[in-house]
C-alpha cells in the first residue's frame, strides 16, 4: 500500500537522496573548477570574467548554490535533531540557518547574473 506520495512531508529516502544528489552535484563542481585552475597558467579578471558568463556555467554555479542550500538544510536538521533537544530553541535556530542558506543563494544569483 503506497501513501502519502503527493505529501509535502520529508522522510528518510527523501532526505537519503537528495544529500547524495547535492553532494554529486558539489563534487563535479568543485573538480570542474580544480581543473580550471590547474589547466590554466594565469587567473585574471578577463578570464575569470568570461568564464562565468557563459550561460552554461551561470546555470552550474546556480545549480551548485542551490544543491548547498539543500544540503545545508537537511544536513542541519539531523545535527540540530541530535542535540538540540529543546524544540523552540532547534526551531529558532533551523529558521536562521534556513534564512542564512537561502540569502547565500540570493546573493549568489545576484553576483552571477551580474556578470
Amino acid at each position: 500500500m503506497v501513501t502519502g506520495q503527493a505529501s509535502l512531508k520529508r522522510n528518510g529516502v527523501q532526505d537519503f537522496v537528495t544529500i547524495r544528489a547535492t553532494a554529486i552535484i558539489m563534487t563535479a563542481f568543485s573538480l570542474f573548477m580544480g581543473w580550471f585552475f590547474i589547466c590554466t597558467p594565469e587567473v585574471t579578471y578577463a578570464i575569470w570574467h568570461d568564464l562565468f558568463s557563459g550561460l552554461a556555467m551561470k546555470v552550474f554555479t546556480f545549480l551548485t548554490l542551490v544543491s548547498i542550500m539543500f544540503h545545508v538544510r537537511i544536513g542541519m536538521w539531523q545535527v540540530l535533531t541530535d542535540y538540540v533537544k529543546a524544540p523552540g530553541l532547534r526551531a529558532f535556530i533551523q529558521f536562521v540557518l534556513n534564512l542564512i542558506a537561502f540569502v547565500y543563494v540570493v546573493v549568489g544569483l545576484f553576483v552571477l547574473w551580474g556578470v
